[in-house]
């Protein structure tokens, strides 16, 4: 994907969230400014300012189809209801939470971001109820350079990392590392794609016994994958269209064994398919077989 239209990824293709509700994990996301629970515009805009406030594309959730049924679109909520759910003590165990777009940062600056994210945490991690246990990932989404490395500010808080404050992790990690260390946290199954083989966040993996991995094309003294262009998909303009990759039913995390989602298989089949368990992943310079180079900056 690399452009900001009304994208909608059809049904057939699972999230995070049928893994969890799959082991009976409850989940949930927190919007600043979206304007009510289940609300599926584009954005909405700040009625006295007419800035951008919430916006559909910083809601991943929301952009795949299976989870825009009525009992999901319960689950995606206004940022208020956070403070409802907290007082209650009824929020979630797995939570996806976007400010709006002045206090994350897109339409201002990291120091405007960094306010709001202080304003927000610091008083949680003096709360007993939502400290306990609890694994908080703050991190961006890329960086703003095409001739670098797209490495992103990340920091790991709560009661699950008490006791390695101030510690550093030198470890390989991307975005399909989240996803790999909620599969891991509460052994769910996979989404046959490359989350299979993403580096488990290590203050988890030395629980549940995942390997983590280089990936020294990225992380080495000359990096050779930058990582900071998409190659050819549904929702491609500039590189090109391509159908939908099937997921690889057949792959296991390493290690640990964890198998591809049942109902992904039974809606898929055993198709080929571009995805593996190694810890490299493709991207625009270095696409998977058969797709073309990506000569265009997104």
């Amino acid at each position: 994907m690399d452009n900001d239209d009304f994208n909608q990824i059809d049904s057939n293709v699972s999230t995070v969230t049928a893994l969890l509700e799959a082991r009976g994990i409850s989940w949930g996301t927190y919007q600043e400014d979206m304007p009510y629970t289940g609300y599926e515009g584009f954005s909405w805009l700040n009625q006295s300012t007419h800035k951008n406030d919430y916006v559909r594309k910083h809601n991943p959730p929301m952009i795949y189809n299976e989870n825009t049924t009525p009992e999901r679109l319960s689950y995606q909520k206004n940022f208020t209801q956070f403070y409802s759910d907290l007082q209650d003590e009824q929020l979630p165990q797995w939570m996806f939470i976007t400010p709006n777009m002045t206090d994350d940062g897109h339409d201002s600056s990291v120091t405007v971001a960094g306010a709001w994210c202080r304003r927000f945490l610091e008083p949680l991690m003096q709360n007993e109820y939502f400290m306990k246990d609890t694994l908080i990932l703050l991190t961006f989404d890329e960086n703003e350079s095409e001739s670098q490395v797209n490495r992103v500010f990340t920091l790991l808080l709560g009661g699950a990392v008490q006791g390695k404050e101030g510690s550093k992790d030198a470890n390989y990690y991307n975005h399909y590392s989240e996803i790999a260390t909620v599969e891991a946290n509460w052994h769910l199954n996979t989404l046959g794609r490359w989350d299979v083989g993403a580096n488990v966040f290590q203050t988890v993996a030395e629980k549940t016994g995942d390997v983590v991995r280089e990936n020294t094309a990225v992380t080495g003294s000359n990096p050779t994958i930058f990582q900071n262009s998409s190659y050819a998909g549904p929702f491609n303009t500039d590189v090109g269209k391509a159908p939908y990759p099937a997921p690889n039913v057949n792959i296991v995390s390493p290690k640990t064994g964890r198998t591809v989602l049942p109902a992904i298989r039974r809606v898929w089949g055993n198709k080929p398919s571009i995805y593996n368990n190694g810890v490299v992943i493709p991207d625009g310079q270095h696409p998977p077989a058969g797709y073309a180079v990506n000569t265009v900056d997104n």
